[in-house]
């Protein structure tokens, strides 16, 4: 046996039932013990929940209580359940079932189809765009390819809350859902797309779930050979489950009370797809001899995360907050919370990405790190202000901004308009800047009001008023700029931030970061309409946002920082305020709610354009920044991009051209070497100081814009040799392994 298969890659099998057992904390211990009956696990975020269940699981199977083959265990996703396999078998216990609720369910159905109905089972829609897109088109209607996923996932909730196509209209009414279409419409092409599926014998996943349920509910023999199957059920991530799972779970367990359920209402955050925490909230009430167990110890985060976590929930309100949990952190102590207040978004990203850079050098590994937003048209800002900073990233859940569709299809329509000039009518009677882009961009879903509902359609013009928005941040910063110039503009961020996907700082949007954890979170864009989003209207929907706010809070294990801006742009009116969850929290908030408060740690950094470290020394005071000014003309510069050069980009360029040509070259051989993006090493705009300013020595290096004390050490001798006119190693020094 090789040293490695005792590693924690290949830990070893434990050799007893009882070995099964080592290591879990109390309440861990009796979640795996308690093997009869029905059980209900309240776990909070980080408590070890897949850890107690899976143990549970095993311990059962290894002491012989439970059979492998007669345990059925369910939750949401692909990868959920192929990380319970994975532990089960690494505990001893194979053989068991570990899926997730379609997958359990297709298998059954494609099983007892030929007995419950007869023939082969219809064939499976993948992907029911396309069907909904012909259903929409014989109601009369033409949905774009956004429409087209909003309606879709329309019918999707429909399905999943057993609501059929006339019911529809009411059941919208009932629940106060945003939906975005009328809901007469939407119940035509609903009720259309279902009478295409028949027709061409094709079932859909939700279908899978359905025809299941009524299988079941119809043949009492297939009913009771499913129920010998299995006798043992858990289920993961309970406060997910639609009234459709719940329906088919029910009819899986029948009148036994082998049921274990696992979740925490805290952690409600899709109820737009179906999900609702009822049923967990209410599994005692079903269940009235059901054991109970709280998992309160939280082992991601330290005391100062989950206090502030704690703080956020004791101001919520509803029925799943009267059942919140108070988790206790098992770690050591850590930095507070860091509150950080910005005059303008872009120095929100800027400040963020220079934290982020300090967090690195300090060791953080740069995938440890994560920046995280409530709607990812927010992503912009900050891929350009960590592409600035040298620091590589990747996305999450979404595409880069300049890669999605509808960004692509803006920007051709733009570059037309600026190569038609006044000759395109489109732009006849808008004379500045911005009201040609809100011109041209009007005709692909742009207007002024933001359309209704949380979908695709809502991501799209999201997207589009981001360039609206720089558009006008452009032309403040570059009066008289033309379309083409901000063309150009636009295609040097694009092509900024098309270099190679690498290993890096993770922004994803807070729905998306579900599940994971990092070292260091930053939550940003923290004000009102953002978070809470503005069209949460209901007490219900606000709370869900509350909610989804834990969710970020709670993805921290050290490090956490919480940032908002007053305006939008610079010199923007400062009429924003930050967002209420943090009313009592922060620092200079007021009292907190009755029932927790939020500590007395944490800096809050109003308007200096930096925020605090992440160490302890987080509340010092710093001074703040005087204006960057020109060194041509003296004009105060506002953009990133002239801060580094110094100067306004129309003032004349003293530029060495041979020199900046002898850097570029050094720096795609350095980039080459480390295995990263070039502007990793140093951005364009930093390159083209650095040859503008053609530095002797490291005081007149280290104070250009984009270096700093890290790059200077890093790259400096070799920096002030190609500018001296030396020749330097043709192998730079550093591999990839070297910080």
């Amino acid at each position: 046996m090789t040293a490695a298969t005792h590693s924690t890659l290949f830990p070893q099998v434990p050799e007893t039932p009882d070995a099964v057992l080592d290591g879990l904390d109390p309440e861990q211990r009796e979640v795996a013990l308690a093997l009869h009956g029905p059980v209900c696990v309240l776990a909070g975020a980080g408590t070890g929940k897949t850890r107690a269940i899976t143990h549970r699981i095993a311990y059962g199977v290894r002491a012989g209580i439970l059979q492998p083959a007669t345990v059925l265990a369910v939750t949401f996703t692909n990868r959920a359940a192929g990380e319970m396999r994975g532990r089960l078998r690494q505990l001893g216990a194979t053989g068991v079932q570990a899926r997730t609720f379609h997958s359990a369910a297709l298998r059954q159905l494609q099983y007892f189809w030929p007995k419950a109905v007869g023939g082969e089972l219809p064939r499976l829609l993948e992907r029911k765009v396309q069907l909904v897109a012909e259903a929409a088109a014989r109601c009369q209607l033409r949905l774009d390819r956004n429409e087209l996923r909003d309606v879709t996932g329309e019918i999707e909730w429909a399905k999943v809350t057993r609501t059929v196509p006339a019911d529809y209209p009411a059941a919208v009414a009932k629940t106060h859902r945003d939906a975005p279409r009328d809901p007469a419409v939407l119940a035509q092409i609903y009720s259309t797309y279902e009478q295409l599926k028949r027709d061409r014998s094709v079932i859909d996943f939700e279908d899978v779930l359905l025809l299941t349920v009524g299988i079941l509910q119809d043949r009492h023999d297939i009913a009771d050979h499913v129920r010998g199957q299995y006798q043992h059920f858990v289920v993961d991530e309970y406060q997910d489950v639609s009234p459709l799972q719940q329906r088919l779970l029910d009819l899986w367990v029948g009148d036994r009370d082998n049921l274990c359920v696992v979740g925490d209402a805290s952690q409600t955050i899709y109820s737009f797809t179906g999900a609702t925490p009822d049923h967990l909230l209410n599994f005692r009430t079903r269940h009235p001899g059901a054991t109970v167990v709280k998992l309160v110890r939280d082992y991601r985060s330290t005391p100062q995360v989950v206090h502030l976590a704690n703080a956020l929930l004791s101001q919520a309100h509803g029925k799943a907050a009267d059942h919140r949990l108070e988790l206790v952190s098992q770690r050591d102590k850590g930095p507070e919370p860091v509150y950080a207040e910005y005059p303008d978004e872009p120095n929100e990203a800027e400040s963020t990405a220079r934290r982020i850079r300090d967090l690195i050098a300090a060791g953080v590994p740069a995938g440890e790190i994560a920046v995280l937003y409530r709607v990812n048209s927010q992503s912009e800002v900050y891929e350009q202000a960590l592409a600035d900073a040298g620091v590589p990233y990747q996305l999450r859940g979404a595409e880069r901004f300049f890669e999605r569709a509808e960004v692509r299809e803006a920007g051709t329509a733009l570059r037309g308009a600026a190569r038609a000039g006044r000759n395109d009518s489109l732009l006849d009677g808008a004379e500045d800047l911005a009201s040609q882009v809100r011109a041209v961009l009007s005709t692909k879903g742009w207007t002024t009001r933001p359309p209704a509902g949380s979908g695709a359609v809502r991501d799209r013009w999201e997207s589009l008023a981001a360039l609206v928005r720089l558009a006008e941040d452009f032309e403040a910063a570059k009066p008289g700029a033309t379309l083409t110039d901000l063309v150009r503009e636009l295609d040097e961020r694009a092509a900024a931030q098309h270099a190679p996907t690498v290993q890096g700082v993770t922004l994803a949007s807070l729905h998306s970061a579900k599940g994971l954890e990092w070292d260091a979170v930053f939550l940003v864009g923290l004000t009102e309409g953002m978070m809470p989003i503005a069209y949460a209207k209901t007490d219900e929907q606000v709370e869900e946002e509350r909610r989804l706010m834990y969710v970020g809070i709670t993805r921290a294990r050290v490090h956490l920082s919480l940032s908002w801006a007053l305006s939008r742009s610079p010199g923007g009116r400062a009429g924003r305020r930050p967002t209420r969850f943090l009313n009592g929290l922060r620092p200079g908030s007021g009292s907190a709610g009755a029932r927790g408060g939020a500590g007395g740690g944490g800096g809050i950094d109003r308007g200096s354009g930096r925020a605090p470290s992440a160490g302890p020394t987080a509340a010092a005071a710093r001074k703040p920044h005087k204006p960057v000014r020109c060194r041509v003309c003296g004009r105060t510069l506002t953009t990133a991009g002239e801060m580094k050069l110094m100067r306004c980009e129309e003032c004349p360029s003293d530029m060495d051209e041979a020199l900046y040509e002898r850097l570029h070259d050094w720096r795609a051989a350095q980039a080459a070497v480390l295995g990263q993006p070039d502007f990793c090493v140093f951005t364009e705009k930093t390159l083209m100081a650095i040859a503008e300013a053609a530095p002797s020595t490291e005081g007149e290096l280290v104070v250009i814009p984009g270096v700093g004390t890290r790059k200077l050490n890093r790259f400096g001798a070799d920096v002030l040799a190609i500018c001296a006119g030396q020749a330097i190693d043709d192998e730079p020094e550093e591999g990839p392994g070297k910080a």
